[in-house]
Parts: structure tokens; C-alpha cells; sequence
């Protein structure tokens, strides 16, 4: 039970020759058309742009995303992650 919550946690992504992506701890797609396409990962929401973008692969129970088509830019949009403890607070 422990590797299958590591898992969903867990993320990755790797790129490979700007034509090919594979994402890790993908729980959601939102939207994704030939230019941009919105994921929900375990590190907060990625916006993948390009040109020709095609979802070759999508599984939430394993949380894997595959894109294909050139990529041209990865932008994660906010931040899962909480902040806590005595910094944060005077901050």
C-alpha cells in the first residue's frame, strides 16, 4: 500500500527530443487540443504547449501521460505543495 500512495505522488517528467513526453503522477487531463494541453499532477497543474500535441497514451490509474508532436514549452501553474511551520507564518 505504501508504494501504490508513492506512486500517486510521485512525479516525472521527461522530454525527449522536444517530440516526445512522458509524464509520471498525472491525475487528471482538463484540456488538450493540437497546441496545449492542461494536466493535473502531483506537483500542481502543467500546461504543455506546441504544435501538433497528440495524447498517445492516458492511464489515472497508473497516472501516466504520454504527449507526442513538438513541444515547445512546460509550465507548472501554482503549487500543490503546502506550506507550514514557523517561516511560512511570518511570511
Amino acid at each position: 500500500m505504501a508504494t501504490e500512495e508513492l506512486r500517486k505522488t510521485d512525479g516525472s517528467v521527461i522530454l525527449e527530443g522536444r517530440q516526445r513526453l512522458s509524464l509520471t503522477g498525472v491525475s487528471d487531463v482538463l484540456s488538450f487540443d493540437e497546441r496545449e494541453i492542461s494536466a493535473e499532477t502531483a506537483e500542481g497543474m502543467l500546461l504543455v504547449t506546441g504544435d501538433e500535441l497528440h495524447v498517445e497514451r492516458l492511464s489515472l490509474d497508473a497516472g501516466d501521460l504520454i504527449i507526442t508532436g513538438r513541444v515547445d514549452g512546460l509550465e507548472y501553474v501554482g503549487d500543490k505543495r503546502q506550506k507550514s511551520g514557523f517561516w511560512s507564518k511570518l511570511f
